[in-house]
């Protein structure tokens, strides 16, 4: 009885292994490639599939979902003998999982090495310079030439990318005193040209305000000899409408002789001898004037002629007085130089009469 049941136990396992091996569940993107006795048999698909127990087997389960691998840095010489390190990622997927398992035994290995001496090549053809800014036409070329050689192996290359490309310490010293040289540089064009346009505008600010404050000054200079000449105007009419007679002029002229002599630049005023001929000369000119012009006194200025003359009497004798205190005080000043000796040829001037600087002038012409 022992020995039946222990064959009965055995009969049970030996039929559960024959079932796990004849059953087989494979699951998706992935193919598993069978083989019976020694021999390529075919190639599970996803889902259930039987085998034949204790014949067939599995050589290989091949995922085919694409995968990513990162290689290690590989040391790399440029054209310019420049040692740089540069680490590759790939990217590949499965297209043929029997191709993938006989036609190369270990195909990740044999797409590091060629992705290393593709590497190599390409770079070896470039300088330094060219290689760091060139990522794209190496990329290209060696997408180009991994997908070639790999596409008798079963296997689609879909990308290849350079992570990071590393030249040596002292390279890269000399590449940041480069590229800072390179900003500082731009940095100073930036400014003198930043140091150009704020003196053009200034330039151009100054040259506006000059030509405004020009502008100004021409209209107020214009504004002023218009204002003087409407000033002039009006007098002139004020004049020609008082229609003024000679003695009233000559009062004026005598009025105005010590401010001509009240002056900050008058050190001397040398009063002539012929004052009362002057006087008269002057006297005859206005009057010939107020001849030319047609001088008839209006009724408004015949009220105040009395008064006006008046007036023109006392400031007459004053001045005369004036004038003969000043012909003493020369004649004082010329008997002290010659030593009491009178100049001979210097004949004696007439004594000056307040009444005189009133009289009429043709009167006086005809007395000289």
């Amino acid at each position: 009885m022992e020995f039946a049941a222990i064959l009965l136990i055995a009969v049970a396992v030996i039929v559960v292994v024959t079932l796990v091996k004849a059953v087989r569940i494979v699951p998706q993107q992935r193919q598993d490639v069978v083989e019976r006795l020694g021999k390529y048999k075919r190639t599970l698909n996803p889902g259930l599939n039987l085998l034949v127990p204790y014949i067939d087997a599995v050589r290989t389960k091949v995922d085919m979902r694409e995968q990513v691998v990162s290689f290690p840095p590989q040391p790399v010489i440029t054209s310019d003998n420049l040692v740089v390190s540069i680490d590759t990622v790939l990217y590949f997927k499965v297209v043929d999982s029997v191709r993938a398992t006989y036609e190369i035994s270990n195909f990740l290995q044999a797409i590091e090495q060629l992705t290393v001496t593709t590497l190599r090549n390409v770079i070896g053809s470039l300088d330094l310079e060219r290689a760091l800014t060139s990522r794209e036409e190496i990329n290209r070329h060696l997408s180009g030439v991994l997908d070639e050689t790999t596409g008798r192996w079963g296997i689609k290359v879909t990308r290849v990318e350079i992570k990071a490309i590393e030249p040596p310490p002292s390279i890269r010293d000399s590449m940041e005193k480069q590229m800072r040289a390179e900003r500082d540089r731009r940095a100073a064009i930036l400014n003198a040209e930043g140091h150009k346009q704020s003196q053009i505008l200034t330039a151009e600010g100054e040259k506006q305000a000059a030509v405004l404050r020009a502008d100004g000054d021409r209209q107020a200079r214009i504004l002023q000899a218009e204002g003087q000449a409407k000033a002039i105007r009006t007098v002139f009419d004020a004049i020609h409408q008082a229609n003024p007679s000679q003695k009233v002029l000559a009062y004026q002229y005598l009025q105005a002789l010590p401010q001509i002599a009240n002056g900050t630049a008058n050190k001397v005023w040398i009063v002539p001898t012929e004052l009362t001929k002057a006087l008269e000369g002057m006297g005859g000119a206005l009057g010939g004037l107020a001849n030319m012009v047609g001088d008839v006194p209006s009724p408004e200025a015949s009220q105040s002629a009395g008064e006006v003359e008046r007036e023109a009497a006392e400031a007459a004798h004053a001045a005369a007085t004036a004038a003969q205190e000043i012909h003493d005080e020369v004649r004082v000043a010329e008997a002290q130089a010659t030593g009491g000796n009178t100049p001979q040829g210097l004949p004696a001037p007439e004594p000056v009469s307040p009444q005189s600087l009133l009289n009429d002038p043709s009167d006086q012409r005809e007395r000289g």
